[in-house]
């Protein structure tokens, strides 16, 4: 059986997979929540469940192919921004099928991981995903903020326009202040970031782990707030009490 991954490329699959890698955090540990028993290989930088056990095959942008092929999976899982097409297209020439993931949006992460559970793992749909898409289907409370959200520093980079973190903002009422300058993560400086009239700065711990000592200071004239990283770009079963989190971070 062939199906067609978010890319639209044709994965064979002669039956459910029963020994999945794993090479996107949110998504391992989706499958590490909904089929524990099928994750066999997982990113290092795969953090949660934080008792996850299977074997670690290294970074997202630096897979151990070898040891990936080694633990002998059914299927692979990627996803087009944080994995590289190269070890994509390596891992499918030594024969292992890779499942990849696009994902700009939260409805697009809804649909993928509907997917995901119910065509290719044939499992149905986890009860934490539905209980996620009725909370995002919520409509966005007013009025309407003003944000930034720094994701780096030294040189300061900002969440901008076709993202899913961008998304996760807009479905909190929040306006994304460089959501329109076609970039996905804009490089920026920081008395660019300064000047728009911004009402709030969101710094997330993660992939920059801003901290309270380090980032606030940056922005005295605007109220700082730090917040998950895990709440704001993770497609897991977090999203089902992200957005409880979110508001009472940003509203509250």
């Amino acid at each position: 059986m062939a199906l067609l991954d978010d890319l639209g490329t044709a994965v064979e699959l002669p039956r459910p997979p029963r020994r999945v890698v794993s090479l996107v955090p949110s998504l391992t540990e989706a499958l590490a929540v909904t089929v524990p028993d099928r994750l066999v290989g997982a990113t290092d930088w795969c953090t949660h469940p934080a008792d996850l056990d299977v074997a670690r095959v290294r970074g997202t942008k630096n897979p151990d192919r070898a040891t990936i092929t080694a633990l002998a999976p059914d299927l692979v899982i990627a996803n087009q921004e944080e994995n590289r097409q190269l070890d994509v297209q390596r891992l499918r020439a030594a024969g292992v099928p890779v499942w990849v993931t696009v994902i700009e949006s939260l409805d697009q992460a809804l649909t993928s991981m509907r997917r995901l559970f119910t065509e290719v793992l044939d499992v149905g749909e986890p009860e934490w995903l539905c209980t996620a898409a009725a909370e995002w289907a919520r409509p966005a409370p007013e009025p309407d903020l003003r944000v930034a959200v720094p994701i780096w520093r030294d040189p300061w980079m900002v969440v901008g326009g076709r993202t899913f973190a961008g998304d996760v903002l807009a479905r909190l009422g929040l306006r994304n202040a460089f959501a329109d300058g076609g970039q996905r993560y804009p490089r920026i400086e920081l008395h660019a970031v300064r000047s728009q009239d911004l009402d709030l700065v969101l710094l997330p711990d993660e992939p920059y782990a801003f901290t309270a000592d380090d980032g606030p200071e940056a922005f005295p004239d605007v109220r700082s707030v730090l917040v998950s990283g895990r709440d704001l770009t993770w497609y897991g079963p977090s999203l089902a009490t992200a957005r409880h989190r979110l508001l009472a971070a940003t509203r509250g």
